[in-house]
């Protein structure tokens, strides 16, 4: 853990929280139906969103 955090700049007690969050939800993670399609309706927003922000940035 230290030389990951070294060589990434970051404390060594978050690689240990992602890598405990990562156990805890690995079989969710990876099961065959992990909810692929789920958010069809949020990515849609999203590149609503990011289409107006880019009419926006180019107005100004």
């Amino acid at each position: 853990m230290p030389q990951l955090a070294s060589r990434y700049g970051i404390h060594p007690t978050q690689i240990n929280s992602w890598k405990r969050h990562l156990v805890e939800q690995a079989a969710e993670l990876f099961s065959r139906n992990n909810g692929v399609g789920k958010d069809k309706g949020s990515i849609n927003d999203l590149h609503r969103v990011i289409g107006q922000l880019t009419v926006e940035r180019d107005f100004w």
